[in-house]
């Protein structure tokens, strides 16, 4: 009976680390996996997507944030190990998130994007690997007082931003009647009030020691 259950151990322990390895390899592929496909999507439809400034900016814009996010844990163990010796507690990735962010933030820039198939590529390049690639990289890494830092500095300019594409009285986007701005603009002020709504929730009511890092 021993030697039929030392048998049986020898017998099922190179399919506990096939299964093992299969496991690990499927959470490093789908992610991977998901994040090309919707950068192909998003590719396919970028002209759909830019006929409307919602689309366009409420859309498209964050999608390519998540393809960046969403393509991290594949990037080579060596290389984010070189990148973490230089971003101390996050704070040089996140400088870079938020410098993009305002960049592209600014209705020239959508212009600029509509315009030229070089600031169209610029988009389609930064938007990934200077937002979403460093925010994935530098969230981890940083305290909870420079976590609720970024989110409330987030907050308050998607509120101005909304706040200006739906209170302007001309058009801030030569390429977007100013009907569309407004909708932009409520949408997005909307939108803020929701993700505001979930952090404030979950900090005060979902999470017993009232930690921003913990969201």
């Amino acid at each position: 009976m021993y030697n039929n259950y030392e048998a049986d151990i020898l017998h099922n322990r190179p399919h506990s680390q096939l299964s093992g390895i299969l496991k690990n390899t499927l959470k490093a592929i789908q992610p991977t996996t998901l994040a090309w496909l919707l950068f192909l999507v998003l590719l396919v439809t970028s002209k759909q997507l830019e006929l409307t400034m919602a689309g366009h900016v409420l859309i498209q814009l964050p999608l390519l944030v998540v393809c960046g996010w969403l393509i991290t844990p594949s990037l080579p163990s060596r290389l984010k190990s070189s990148i973490e010796k230089y971003n101390e507690y996050g704070i040089p990735g996140i400088l870079i998130v938020i410098f993009t962010a305002l960049f592209w933030m600014l209705p020239r820039s959508l212009d600029a994007a509509l315009a030229t198939p070089v600031m169209e590529f610029a988009k389609f390049v930064t938007l990934p690997t200077l937002i979403g690639i460093p925010l994935a990289l530098s969230w981890p890494l940083m305290t909870p007082v420079a976590k609720g830092f970024v989110i409330g500095n987030l907050l308050s300019m998607l509120v101005v931003l909304g706040w200006l594409y739906a209170q302007a009285p001309v058009r801030l986007c030569n390429y977007y009647l100013i009907n569309q701005q407004q909708q932009t603009g409520t949408l997005l002020l909307v939108i803020t009030a929701v993700i505001a709504l979930y952090f404030t929730l979950k900090c005060f009511f979902f999470n017993k020691n009232l930690e921003v890092g913990a969201l």
